[in-house]
């Protein structure tokens, strides 16, 4: 885990993302175009899929991924047993690492929500 905050992390990753938006501008669209259109509502609303989304980043081990997706499961109004419960899936799936990024995926959740409470 990134030895600074997720809020931090989150706000850093987006600011060095910029040159891509300028410089690679067609591949950035079509990026956001595929996150619209694979987290739009469905059969599954927004907060599973998102859950899944947060999963998979722990699987995978991905830092500012637990830091974007906390931000948005905090604004979906997941609660906290769905997050635990999507995190025993994920460490189901990923083995020890995942159990690892857990804990980090719910140090992102507990920062966000308690800044959504402060507000």
């Amino acid at each position: 885990m990134p030895s600074r905050s997720f809020t931090d992390l989150t706000r850093d990753t987006s600011r060095h993302l910029a040159p891509l938006r300028t410089h690679n501008p067609d591949v950035m669209q079509a990026f956001g175009a595929l996150s619209k259109a694979a987290l739009a509502p469905g059969e599954l609303d927004g907060k599973t899929k998102e859950l899944i989304a947060m999963a998979i980043g722990v699987a995978s081990r991905c830092d500012d991924c637990l830091g974007f997706h906390a931000k948005a499961l905090v604004r979906l109004g997941a609660t906290a047993g769905e997050f635990r419960e999507m995190l025993g899936v994920a460490v189901y799936m990923g083995g020890g690492p995942s159990l690892m990024y857990a804990a980090h995926a719910l140090a992102a959740f507990e920062e966000f929500s308690a800044a959504a409470q402060g507000e």
